[in-house]
């Protein structure tokens, strides 16, 4: 091989460059990349469905029209389960707003009575507590930008549904080694175990979540149900977001008792689920560190918008599992992931 006459600083730079170029490009095309990396999602969380439908003797098409049927159900369930709330809670989000200042202003005066000294102009002026109603009405737009893009989604996950059984054959015909093969094999499986497990984790926490809300009364308990589903794919720091409106609208409508309770089936479910049930059947390995899961949630937030948030740990996690099935970057897989 002839020396190209670049240094290692020289090739840094360049690869630097050639990353940011790509990070902006992604970044420009956010509005295609994301219904096309929901569609990755999706196909890889029904393609072992599709397949254990094949081997009961179901043939390829017809396992297929059964996938596309049920992906199309759960839509559409979503959709009347939470249409009605999103429509609502948005027609009262001034109203919830108003009084989240007023019983903030309440507070400081109230501490302000008890001889504490507080700089009430300066905490009004910089301390917003609207704003986390503000991000929730955020998350929920965007998720609503992303179902006006479904009838494109259901099409591409059928494609590579279509294709997903023969990929791997195509791969190993065009690879010069079986190593490379073998890589697609073990990096496929483990994205699919991954996804599979924390799937199934996100619902039951959603489900949790949402029978708690229902049995204290709080509006809209399959609403933040879903959200609690979504943001369990963030895992420390999606809990603690999809439990604050949750916390504020217990405030809001059932005093700060009903709200301390909320806080508490929030923490139950969250450290059950995700530090005793989850890591049985995870196993060792999957996790990544907090700081990481922080910055690829910064990260993919500001490439991809609201969806990016949610599929920021999903992202990132491929990426460990891609640099952990070859020996010469399981280093990196390392460093990215925690110290267990």
């Amino acid at each position: 091989m002839q020396d190209t006459g670049f240094s290692k600083a020289s090739r840094a730079i360049l690869v630097t460059a050639a990353l940011v170029i790509v990070v902006a490009g992604m970044k420009q095309a956010a509005s295609l990349l994301v219904p096309f990396l929901l569609s990755i999602f999706i196909a890889v969380l029904c393609f072992p469905l599709m397949l254990k439908l094949q081997s009961k003797g179901l043939g390829k098409n017809v396992s297929l029209l059964v996938i596309v049927g049920l992906i199309f159900f759960v839509g559409m369930a979503i959709m009347i389960l939470i249409g009605s709330s999103v429509d609502d809670f948005s027609k009262n989000m001034p109203s919830y707003q108003a009084r989240i200042s007023q019983q903030w202003q309440a507070l400081i005066v109230w501490i302000q009575a008890q001889g504490v000294v507080l700089p009430s102009d300066y905490l009004s002026a910089n301390v917003d507590p609207k704003a986390a109603m503000k991000m929730v009405a955020s998350i929920l737009s965007g998720f609503g930008n992303v179902l006006a893009n479904s009838f494109l989604i259901l099409l591409t996950v059928i494609f590579i549904l279509l294709e997903a059984s023969v990929f791997s054959k195509k791969l190993a015909g065009i690879s010069d080694s079986q190593a490379g093969s073998d890589f697609s094999v073990v990096f496929a499986e483990k994205l699919r175990k991954y996804m599979s497990i924390k799937t199934w984790m996100s619902l039951i926490t959603g489900v949790l979540v949402a029978l708690w809300l229902w049995l204290l009364g709080v509006d809209y308990p399959a609403l933040w149900g879903v959200l609690a589903f979504m943001l369990n794919y963030v895992p420390n720091i999606g809990s603690i977001i999809a439990a604050i409106p949750a916390v504020l609208l217990a405030v809001i409508q059932l005093g700060t008792g009903s709200a301390v309770l909320v806080v508490v089936g929030y923490a139950v479910v969250n450290v059950v689920i995700g530090n005793i049930v989850e890591p049985k059947f995870m196993g060792k390995g999957l996790g990544l560190s907090t700081l990481v899961v922080f910055l690829s949630l910064v990260f993919w937030g500001w490439v991809l918008g609201t969806v990016g948030m949610l599929l920021s740990v999903p992202l990132t996690v491929a990426v460990k599992l891609a640099l952990d099935s070859k020996k010469e970057t399981q280093w990196m897989g390392r460093v990215l992931g925690n110290a267990n």
